[in-house]
Protein backbone atom coordinates (compact mmCIF):
# COMPACT_ATOMS: atom_id res chain seq x y z
CA UNK A 1 0.00 0.00 0.00
CA UNK A 2 2.02 3.26 -1.39
CA UNK A 3 1.91 6.28 1.75
CA UNK A 4 -0.95 8.71 1.37
CA UNK A 5 0.69 12.63 1.67
CA UNK A 6 -0.98 13.81 4.27
CA UNK A 7 0.36 17.36 3.72
CA UNK A 8 3.38 19.29 2.38
CA UNK A 9 5.43 22.53 2.92
CA UNK A 10 7.22 24.16 0.40
CA UNK A 11 9.18 27.21 0.28
CA UNK A 12 6.22 28.76 -1.33
CA UNK A 13 4.77 28.57 2.00
CA UNK A 14 6.91 30.80 3.36
CA UNK A 15 8.33 34.28 4.06
CA UNK A 16 12.22 34.60 2.66
CA UNK A 17 14.65 37.24 3.46
CA UNK A 18 17.59 38.34 2.49
CA UNK A 19 19.89 40.90 4.06
CA UNK A 20 23.80 41.82 4.65
CA UNK A 21 25.23 38.99 7.00
CA UNK A 22 28.45 40.73 7.49
CA UNK A 23 31.74 39.09 9.49
CA UNK A 24 33.96 37.32 8.12
CA UNK A 25 34.57 37.46 4.38
CA UNK A 26 36.52 40.70 3.39
CA UNK A 27 34.15 43.09 0.95
CA UNK A 28 32.38 41.48 -0.65
CA UNK A 29 29.97 40.02 2.63
CA UNK A 30 29.33 43.43 3.46
CA UNK A 31 28.13 43.90 -0.20
CA UNK A 32 26.05 41.24 -1.29
CA UNK A 33 22.30 40.56 0.29
CA UNK A 34 23.99 36.34 1.05
CA UNK A 35 22.01 35.76 4.27
CA UNK A 36 18.76 34.37 4.11
CA UNK A 37 15.80 34.10 6.80
CA UNK A 38 13.01 31.53 5.90
CA UNK A 39 10.24 32.27 8.01
CA UNK A 40 6.75 29.71 8.02
CA UNK A 41 4.07 31.93 9.51
CA UNK A 42 1.55 29.02 10.21
CA UNK A 43 3.87 27.21 12.82
CA UNK A 44 5.97 30.79 13.77
CA UNK A 45 9.28 28.64 13.08
CA UNK A 46 12.15 30.09 12.01
CA UNK A 47 15.90 29.10 9.66
CA UNK A 48 18.11 31.29 9.14
CA UNK A 49 21.72 30.95 7.10
CA UNK A 50 24.86 32.83 6.95
CA UNK A 51 27.67 29.90 5.98
CA UNK A 52 28.55 30.77 2.52
CA UNK A 53 28.31 33.45 -0.26
CA UNK A 54 26.04 31.68 -2.16
CA UNK A 55 22.12 32.62 -2.24
CA UNK A 56 21.21 29.58 -3.27
CA UNK A 57 23.18 27.34 -0.89
CA UNK A 58 21.81 29.79 2.11
CA UNK A 59 18.20 29.33 0.82
CA UNK A 60 18.73 25.60 1.04
CA UNK A 61 20.47 25.17 4.40
CA UNK A 62 17.56 27.84 6.27
CA UNK A 63 14.60 25.94 5.15
CA UNK A 64 16.54 23.27 6.31
CA UNK A 65 17.00 24.76 9.43
CA UNK A 66 13.43 25.70 9.61
CA UNK A 67 12.29 22.02 9.27
CA UNK A 68 14.32 20.39 11.64
CA UNK A 69 13.06 23.64 14.34
CA UNK A 70 11.45 22.08 17.59
CA UNK A 71 8.56 24.62 16.23
CA UNK A 72 7.81 23.93 13.39
CA UNK A 73 8.20 19.64 14.51
CA UNK A 74 5.45 20.77 17.19
CA UNK A 75 3.95 22.04 14.50
CA UNK A 76 3.75 19.05 12.09
CA UNK A 77 2.58 16.55 15.11
CA UNK A 78 -0.56 18.72 15.36
CA UNK A 79 -1.43 19.02 11.57
CA UNK A 80 -0.64 15.29 11.26
CA UNK A 81 -3.14 14.33 13.61
CA UNK A 82 -7.03 13.02 12.97
CA UNK A 83 -8.57 15.33 15.25
CA UNK A 84 -8.40 19.23 15.09
CA UNK A 85 -6.08 21.08 17.73
CA UNK A 86 -8.72 21.92 20.21
CA UNK A 87 -10.19 18.45 19.95
CA UNK A 88 -6.63 16.69 20.40
CA UNK A 89 -6.01 18.93 23.43
CA UNK A 90 -9.33 17.79 25.07
CA UNK A 91 -8.53 14.17 24.13
CA UNK A 92 -4.34 14.48 25.27
CA UNK A 93 -6.26 15.87 28.93
CA UNK A 94 -8.17 13.08 29.32
CA UNK A 95 -7.80 11.52 32.59
CA UNK A 96 -7.30 8.28 31.39
CA UNK A 97 -4.21 9.51 29.65
CA UNK A 98 -2.54 11.45 32.75
CA UNK A 99 -0.44 10.10 35.57
CA UNK A 100 -0.23 12.22 38.70
CA UNK A 101 2.56 11.90 40.83
CA UNK A 102 3.39 13.15 43.75
CA UNK A 103 6.51 13.26 46.56
CA UNK A 104 5.82 11.35 49.52
CA UNK A 105 8.60 10.12 52.26
CA UNK A 106 11.54 11.59 49.54
CA UNK A 107 10.59 9.43 46.79
CA UNK A 108 8.13 9.86 43.82
CA UNK A 109 4.56 7.96 43.67
CA UNK A 110 1.99 7.67 41.79
CA UNK A 111 -1.51 9.43 43.09
CA UNK A 112 -4.86 7.39 42.12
Amino acid sequence: MPLELAFSVTIKDCVVQTFRCGGNGGQKVNKTSSGIRVIHPLSGAVGQATDTRSQLQNKTLAFRRMAESGRFQAWVRVQGGSLPPEQQVESDMDPGNLLIMGRSEGKWKIID
